[in-house]
């Protein structure tokens, strides 16, 4: 029993070896974000605001950044009141949060 699970420890350490456990951060926000702010973050009318060219996303502080990502603005924490749609809570790990944040500060502001 245990030759079989240090096999499985040692193939599964194969497996992985030098990948990146966190996803593409366009493929993140095209399936978490786009929804609401568009393809190119463009925004969506009664959905979700721009994206591209949002101060907040451009001067604001990563950790500011992900922790809207992760923890959404519902209710009074809205900061655009003209949008109906609350920006809900994303699970996701950390490490494709970061990276989501890296994406929305610079590929997605091309």
């Amino acid at each position: 029993m245990r030759n079989i699970l240090l096999i499985l420890a040692l193939l599964t350490g194969i497996i992985f070896a030098g990948v990146s456990l966190a996803a593409d951060p366009a493929a993140i926000y095209k399936s978490k974000c786009a929804l609401c702010h568009g393809a190119k973050g463009e925004g969506i009318k009664n959905m979700g605001p721009p994206h591209k060219g949002n101060k907040f996303l451009t001067e604001g502080k990563p950790e500011e950044i992900k922790k809207v990502i992760l923890e959404g603005r519902i209710g009074k924490a809205k900061k655009y009141k003209e949008y109906p749609v609350d920006m809900p809570k994303n699970v996701m790990p950390d490490a494709d949060a970061e990276a989501l944040v890296k994406y929305l500060k610079t590929e997605l502001q091309k």
